[in-house]
């Protein structure tokens, strides 16, 4: 997958909750991805806006997979709660 790909389907799919390349800090329930010394890492922030769940990629493709896969599960369940 890439950049354009994963910003396509969070546009299509109205997707919230993201930190995309550390574009903020990190807030409480969400998903980010960040580039670190050429690996990447997605992850999850809990309540208290603490990473969790850290994964660590080796190819940005297979990075931006996982994050789109826990993006659409944590839009999934914040719209079930509304």
């Amino acid at each position: 997958m890439t950049r354009d790909k994963a910003m396509e389907i969070m546009k299509d799919e109205e997707m919230k909750h993201f930190n995309w390349y550390d574009d903020h800090d990190i807030k409480p329930n969400e998903v980010g991805i960040r580039e670190r010394a050429n690996k990447w890492n997605v992850y999850t922030s809990d309540e208290r806006a603490n990473p969790i769940s850290e994964k660590e990629f080796q190819s940005e493709s297979e990075a931006l997979e996982n994050f789109i896969k826990r993006l659409r599960a944590i839009n999934k369940f914040n719209n079930n709660y509304k």
